[in-house]
């Protein structure tokens, strides 16, 4: 299975990052939890995001910080080079957008915990 970086991650497991991890898991995808919260999720170390973690092999970024949030991130997480970024509801933002496609990035604003449960991930 191809490797995903959850944006956002964190141990609340209220929060829909959390539920990524989740689902992530349970479906066998790798998953690097990557946020400002310390901790673990599913056995896994969040990644200090202010540290901008050197990470190979990433396939998928799913974003779960708000468009407010993101451009200072937006270097970092292009420097990733995956193939898709899943902009999940509430985190669409169309300036990242434009620069990911031209980086020759898919993007997709769809929802993560649907795109599995649904089989299209």
């Amino acid at each position: 299975m191809k490797k995903t970086a959850i944006i956002g991650a964190t141990t609340n497991e209220t929060r829909y990052a959390f539920k990524a991890a989740e689902r992530l898991e349970n479906y066998g995808h790798k998953f690097v939890p990557i946020g400002i919260k310390k901790g673990k999720v599913f056995g896994e170390e969040i990644l200090d995001l202010r540290e901008k973690p050197s990470i190979n092999d990433i396939d998928t970024v799913t974003m779960y910080i708000g468009p407010q949030n993101q451009p200072e991130w937006y270097d970092y997480i292009l420097s990733l080079k995956p193939n898709r970024i899943i902009f999940n509801p509430g985190t669409e933002n169309c300036d990242f957008k434009v620069l990911a496609e031209k980086k020759g990035i898919e993007v997709v604003e769809g929802c993560t915990l649907v795109m599995l449960g649904v089989g299209n991930y």
